[in-house]
């Protein structure tokens, strides 16, 4: 997969590059039903937002902590049903990539490795606070990750 997302990148993999996966665990989860017991009287179209964001730390040379928050907030008319916030975190060892591919399978490939886990979390979450299964689409990491790489080439420098 990571030569694949670095020929998506139009470069070439480094030779010897390794990609591990070294832990996959639950940081933080939470879910909330503000309105209980009356929020499942209500009738209504419900409303679901959901955010995607990640954060990426050096733990040791080579190895990095990818964090994937998922938020799910559903609403009805204009109250708050439920919110479901899940940080999947994973430990990966990345050797041996250049800094561009490194990022670029940080920010790509090791989101998609998490989002299975998260999506799962966050689907029993709902389920077991008494709502209907919510399913999530899967997410374009690659797609998402092209947009920030346009967004910063086209002037909006980070920490400037």
């Amino acid at each position: 997969m990571a030569d694949e997302t670095n020929q998506a990148n139009g470069t070439a993999p480094a030779a010897g590059a390794q990609l591990s996966l070294q832990k996959v665990y639950i940081k933080d989860a939470s879910f909330e039903v503000p309105g209980a017991p009356q929020i499942y009287q209500d009738q209504g179209q419900p409303q679901i937002q959901l955010n995607l964001s990640q954060q990426i730390g050096n733990l040791a040379t080579d190895v990095y902590e990818v964090v994937l928050t998922v938020t799910v907030t559903c609403k009805l008319a204009e109250k708050t049903a439920y919110l479901a916030e899940v940080q999947q975190a994973g430990v990966f060892g990345v050797v041996g990539f250049d800094d561009q591919n490194r990022e670029a399978v940080l920010a790509t490939y090791c989101p998609n490795v998490l989002f299975p886990y998260a999506r799962q979390i966050v689907s029993d979450l709902v389920q077991n606070g008494g709502f209907p299964p919510f399913l999530m689409q899967p997410i374009n990491f690659e797609s998402l990750y092209a947009e920030q790489m346009q967004r910063r080439a086209s002037g909006a420098t980070p920490n400037a």
